[in-house]
C-alpha cells in the first residue's frame, strides 16, 4: 500500500551549525509556521548541536 500524503506537511533540510551534516525531515506547516531550530546529535562532531532549517528539498 502507498503511504498517505499529509497536505499540511513540508519536506525540510535541517543543517548543523557546526559541521556540513544535514538531516532531512518533514514538518507540519500549521503547527510550525516559522523556521525550525532543534538540538540533535551530530555524528561528525560527536555531540549534540543546534540544527536550523535551511529550506525545502
Amino acid at each position: 500500500m502507498a503511504k498517505k500524503v499529509n497536505k499540511g506537511a513540508a519536506k525540510v533540510c535541517l543543517k548543523s551549525t557546526e559541521s556540513p551534516h544535514c538531516y532531512y525531515t518533514t514538518k507540519n506547516k500549521r503547527n510550525l509556521p516559522n523556521k525550525m531550530e532543534i538540538m540533535k546529535y551530530d555524528p561528525v562532531v560527536g555531540k549534540h548541536v543546534m540544527y536550523k532549517e535551511t529550506g525545502k528539498f
